[in-house]
């Protein structure tokens, strides 16, 4: 397997973002990563994406994007554009949306119909960064004949799913190139990965091996108050310590759990803004750079 680990960019004002963004690059990080949360100050990923892009190289560009109550379209001519000026760099994640009162606002999709815009959006997005005229009748959209140009220089460009619950495997299964799910214990990733499997085998396609990732979490002294209650609003049962390791022996050992049942892409990001991103992505590159392969 090919071992590859990128870092999440959040909680950074602009100010840090180019500087951390070189650093990224010259540690030899394999990607960044810029979740969508539209109610917080994290950067937008789209114009972060598109802005890393022109200063940097080999570091890929990745984001969890959320496609509810987005144009399909535009959504497509967007992400396609950052491919091409990235020359290829592009790494997608779709995700229906985080849940919380001020996000539920702002997407104004209620959470039961999210399902139905990733389902929709997916082959759609892949029709029209493939086909000449797209003609799609569908419980969303409909369109007669619609030509995207410029397309994605990666052909095809992938698009990988998370989530945890049953209909999120399901759906990974039959509609993604990957998966990369976040507060997921590495037995839970492996049953998660024979769920995806079985449900692709059963749409008639097939995962790569090499397509399993994790988005996780670490602490550098203590898991802050603040992510403990994160986790227990999302998984009330799940102790922190299991999916949030604390120092870099315990983050080693972590990842090394996860690439025994078979991840091998990883997004680490710090459970807290560091006092130094300079500092922390030097430190976290000499913890775990020396597992990529």
């Amino acid at each position: 397997m090919k071992i590859r680990i990128g870092v999440g960019l959040g909680g950074l004002s602009l100010d840090e973002f180019a500087p951390a963004v070189q650093r990224m690059e010259q540690c030899g990080f394999d990607s960044l990563w810029l979740s969508e949360v539209l109610t917080t100050g994290v950067p937008d990923p789209l114009s972060g994406l598109a802005f890393a892009a022109g200063m940097t190289r080999k570091l890929k560009l990745g984001t969890t994007m959320t496609v509810t109550a987005r144009n399909p379209v535009r959504m497509a001519k967007e992400l396609a554009t950052i491919d091409q000026l990235s020359k290829g760099r592009l790494l997608l994640v779709f995700v229906p949306g985080l849940t919380n009162p001020l996000e539920d606002q702002a997407l104004g999709v209620s959470v039961k119909e999210r399902g139905a815009w990733l389902d929709e959006m997916l082959p759609l997005v892949r029709r029209l960064w493939s086909e000449d005229n797209v003609v799609h009748k569908g419980s969303l959209f409909c369109y007669d004949g619609i030509s995207l140009q410029p397309r994605p220089q990666q052909n095809p460009l992938e698009v990988w799913l998370g989530g945890n619950a049953r209909s999120a495997l399901r759906r990974a299964g039959q509609l993604s190139d990957g998966w990369l799910p976040a507060l997921c214990t590495p037995s839970e990733a492996a049953d998660g990965r024979a769920a995806i499997e079985a449900a692709a085998a059963e749409a008639g396609r097939r995962v790569d091996p090499e397509h399993f990732g994790i988005s996780m979490t670490y602490a550098r002294d203590a898991i802050p108050p603040a992510q403990i209650a994160r986790i227990a609003k999302r998984r009330p049962n799940l102790d922190p310590a299991e999916v949030v390791p604390v120092g870099a022996a315990a983050l080693r050992e972590l990842l090394h759990k996860y690439i025994d049942v078979g991840f091998s892409k990883f997004v680490v990001r710090p459970a807290e803004p560091p006092a130094s991103w300079s500092d922390a992505l030097d430190q976290l590159a000499d913890d775990v750079l020396s597992l990529q392969t």
